[in-house]
């Protein structure tokens, strides 16, 4: 090796320089490290000697030891200073490493993509920040970027360097408040997190990747370099225009995947997504559901929030597997016909050390005011919708899922208390608006501009709100001042009717109107009805333990709501379990009793949803159109004595129409007369008192006949017998 003292260069960074590098606190390592001119600075506290490698040649040049682990070589090689490339060799502990050099590549992030993220314009944002495995300079390593505005110095620490604060100081790009390096060698499954000094100089708990694309499995926090799975095909996307417009059926099965299912000769374990493309996906095409709808799997610390409190938005939780595997069962999903939704998470974040909260040492993404960034109720920081910033990292993360890949929708959570600052919070313990009110103004502009955003990049899908108040226009267009959602869950509606079916049969004649009421509103918004898994935790027991009586009335209760939800306008969501009519109520922690599927009065409520779905599919006056005014009409609205009611579903001129006749006492109702809007024979297309369904398969043989008659709003009549406890669909027999 030759050892060479150089010459004296214009390049000596002075001594606080390197003693702050040696601290760990230089913001600026690359105005020191790397060749400047002639001179070559490398920094290494595990180094004892270090030599530098000229490109294409096997001669080594000595630098000269600064004292801890500084190293200088002054008069660098002509084909160095030429910019011919070099390598490091590093020397310590009795190991000898041969690397490139970090501080020798020019940077990745552009011009462009530095003024977008610092305007918060950068609807890509993923494909500049966090991990991204790439050839450099034609150099295979990782690009780490993450947004610190308010650092004033980030490292990159990782299982490559190991864990230390002072190998790989990053640089600030610009005015972005970006935080940038390459690292050579480095790639996919690397563990990493960024160390950062906030405006103060005070470390901070070291922070897992914003942007990540993978994390460790928790408890462990770490993110996980890894490559973006292959982008799905245009068809498969071209297809889910159809499947999510307003005139098709829509019946969303719900899906917490820790807990659908479980391997029970394996230790009990979680099912890993290739198992579900296979199981959760041939279930649910079989039940006859056409979306899967899965609670949050954004990487999350926490099993008990449910996924409800994520850290790692970018990342598909490990749980269940890798990035691609994950891709490969939302392939799966839409192959076999089914939408996929996500649930989405952009109204608060957890507090964990480790994630968004107060990550550069400033309120960087949440409220800096409790009265606005702390939500009591979960414990979790909101985020500041006022900057550009923190609007666009959400955006970007919503267009990231439906592009990258390919999920329909996104079912957005908890919007009510974005919508408003007083949600949850005692007079005087909130913020008013700059007009002095109680919406969140900043939060309603985010939620426009999200749902602009994200039906302009990916054309054909569906957001949907949980909204639980009568805030206006969740779902109309932004041009008409909506909040642009493509649909609404109908809270109101679930409220009502499962308080009306709480009710012995003897009291329901107090509480028609609970059933009657939904439709003074149903065609205001483009509504979701739903019982979600909300309605199955905390105390409110299961579905079937929400019905009065014995055991049979609880079943036939049961099948009645189900028959009636089905019939009423608006799409439908079902939570897992609730097919079948679970006992208990659902646990996050194990499996769903599919056992009890062996009891016929279960196997029986499966049946019913089953074809549930099929008549909701195959009968265009169940879906088409099912949000306009014009394809209901009420038979009869108003035999609160009897709790009798039935209405009709209409389609287009050529489709059948649909009557719906329910009874929610235990009291056969014999000659009945239905007032129709056809005389002639009316088929009985399903019956939830069948037999098949654990009913008592008491009906009308098949079909009834309607009378004509005058003088009544209907023109004409059919005598017929409604079972206990029961619905009847009737179609007009062409």
């Amino acid at each position: 090796m030759i050892s060479n003292s150089g010459e004296e260069s214009a390049h000596t960074p002075d001594t606080a320089a390197f003693d702050a590098l040696r601290q760990g606190r230089h913001g600026a390592p690359f105005d020191i490290l790397g060749l400047h001119g002639d001179t070559l600075v490398a920094f290494d506290p595990e180094a004892e000697r270090m030599w530098c490698l000229t490109s294409g040649s096997t001669d080594a040049v000595e630098m000269q030891a600064e004292g801890g682990g500084v190293f200088i070589l002054r008069g660098v090689p002509k084909s160095v200073a030429a910019g011919g490339g070099y390598m490091l060799r590093a020397e310590g502990h009795g190991r000898t490493q041969d690397r490139h050099d970090p501080y020798r590549f020019s940077p990745v992030l552009g011009e462009l993509d530095e003024y977008l993220i610092s305007e918060g314009r950068h609807l890509r944002l993923w494909q500049k920040l966090g991990a991204r495995p790439e050839t450099h300079e034609g150099v295979a390593g990782t690009v780490f970027a993450v947004w610190a505005p308010n650092a004033r110095r980030v490292a990159i620490v990782g299982d490559f360097n190991g864990w230390s604060p002072l190998r790989h100081p990053m640089r600030v790009r610009g005015a972005s408040g970006v935080w940038e390096i390459f690292l050579p060698d480095v790639g996919p499954g690397a563990a990493y997190k960024y160390d950062i000094l906030g405006p103060d100089g005070a470390s901070l708990p070291q922070k897992a990747d914003p942007v990540a694309f993978g994390s460790e499995h928790p408890p462990a926090q770490a993110s996980i370099v890894r490559r973006l799975p292959d982008r799905p095909a245009p068809e498969a996307r071209a297809a889910r225009a159809h499947r999510q417009a307003v005139s098709s059926p829509i019946s969303i099965y719900e899906v917490h995947l820790g807990s659908w299912r479980r391997k029970v000769e394996d230790d009990r374990r979680r099912l890993s997504y290739d198992e579900l493309a296979v199981e959760l996906v041939a279930y649910t095409a079989d039940m006859g559901f056409t979306h899967i709808e899965l609670m949050p799997v954004s990487e999350f610390p926490f099993d008990g929030s449910w996924g409800y409190q994520p850290v790692g938005l970018y990342a598909p939780t490990i749980r269940h597997g890798t990035p691609r595997e994950f891709a490969a069962f939302v392939a799966a999903t839409q192959a076999a016909g089914l939408g996929l939704i996500l649930d989405w998470v952009p109204g608060h974040f957890p507090t964990d050390p480790h994630g968004l909260g107060w990550l550069d040492g400033t309120p960087l993404y949440q409220y800096a005011d409790p009265r606005e960034g702390f939500h009591r109720d979960w414990n979790t920081l909101i985020y500041d919708y006022s900057k550009r910033q923190v609007r666009n990292y959400l955006i970007a993360n919503a267009i990231y899922w439906l592009t990258e890949y390919g999920v329909d929708g996104l079912r957005v959570d908890a919007v009510a208390s974005m919508l408003y600052r007083d949600y949850s919070r005692p007079h005087g313990e909130w913020v008013p608006n700059v007009h002095g009110g109680r919406e969140n103004l900043e939060a309603i502009s985010f939620l426009r501009e999200m749902n602009v955003e994200t039906y302009g990049a990916a054309p054909g899908i569906m957001t949907v709100a949980e909204e639980s108040t009568s805030f206006p226009g969740v779902s109309r267009p932004v041009h008409e001042d909506g909040l642009g959602f493509g649909y609404k869950w109908n809270m109101g509606w679930m409220n009502d009717t499962l308080a009306y079916m709480h009710e012995d049969p003897i009291h329901r004649a107090h509480h028609h109107g609970k059933l009657t009421f939904g439709l003074v509103y149903a065609f205001s918004e483009n509504f979701i009805l739903p019982i979600s898994h909300d309605e199955v935790v905390h105390g409110k027991g299961s579905m079937l333990g929400k019905m009065p009586g014995q055991r049979a009335e609880q079943f036939a209760n049961l099948r009645a709501y189900y028959g009636f939800m089905w019939g009423h306008p608006g799409k439908k969501l079902l939570f897992m379990g609730c097919e079948f009519g679970q006992e208990r109520e659902w646990n996050h922690d194990i499996s769903l009793d599919w056992h009890l599927l062996d009891d016929p009065a279960h196997a029986g409520v499966q049946n019913l949803v089953r074809d549930l779905n099929r008549l909701y599919r195959d009968e265009p006056a169940l879906h088409r159109d099912d949000l306009g005014g014009a394809v209901f009409d009420w038979l009869v609205e108003r035999d609160s004595e009897r709790s009798v009611l039935a209405f009709l579903r209409r389609g287009e001129a050529e489709d059948a129409e649909i009557a719906v006749v329910c009874n929610f006492t235990p009291v056969e109702r014999c000659d009945y007369a239905l007032p129709l809007p056809e005389p002639g024979v009316w088929q009985e297309v399903l019956n939830t008192d069948a037999e098949i369904y654990g009913g008592g398969n008491r009906g009308n043989m098949g079909s009834v006949r309607a009378e004509a008659v005058s003088g009544n709003a209907m023109p004409a009549i059919a005598v017929m017998t409604i079972p206990p406890l029961s619905v009847i669909f009737l179609r007009r027999k062409r």
